[in-house]
């Protein structure tokens, strides 16, 4: 019997998958968490001012949660073709296929590389600023943080230092 392809959500997939899916379900990956420590000068940002976008940084005791995508049968490879095209075009990410906690599959997830030159740990002002300040040709960096925030929500997966953010976001707002 084929292996079936799952792939781990953990920020915008959740809410802009780019492949069929045919079930999706709440999941958690340990040993990671979800973490705005890639800059993005392209999808969220420009080289001139720069964005954040969520990555997998490894970190001990953590957990990340959020959504296990089983990919429609039959479509595996343009899933992969689509996954990697948006992902790894700058090789910030890694491609990895991790075990997750819940549900117990292994899934094709991202996680960032952290000696990558777009890897960068700021604190949540500086990351607000930034998310603030920049877009990209997917659009405002805010409205990336905005809807993954509510995707979340929406899903009951509950993230304080995202929602934190938020708020330090939309202060900085006019």
């Amino acid at each position: 019997m084929k292996d079936r392809l799952w792939v781990f959500g953990y920020g915008s997939l959740i809410w802009d998958p780019c492949f069929e899916v045919e079930r999706q379900v709440l999941a958690r990956l340990d040993g990671w968490r979800r973490s705005f420590c890639m800059t993005s000068m392209r999808y969220r940002g420009t080289p001139e001012a720069p964005g954040l976008v969520l990555a997998l940084d490894r970190a001990e005791g953590a957990a990340c949660h959020g959504v296990a995508f089983l990919v429609r049968e039959g479509t595996e490879d343009a899933a992969l073709a689509a996954l990697r095209e948006r992902e790894l075009f700058s090789n910030a990410y890694h491609e990895v296929r991790l075990p997750l906690a819940q549900p117990q599959v292994t899934a094709l997830t991202y996680v960032i590389d952290p000696d990558h030159m777009q890897y960068c740990l700021h604190d949540p002002e500086t990351q607000a600023r930034m998310i603030a300040g920049a877009a990209g040709v997917r659009g405002p960096n805010r409205d990336y943080l905005m809807n993954t925030v509510q995707h979340l929500d929406t899903l009951g997966i509950p993230d304080a230092d995202l929602h934190d953010l938020a708020m330090r976001v939309r202060e900085l707002l006019p």
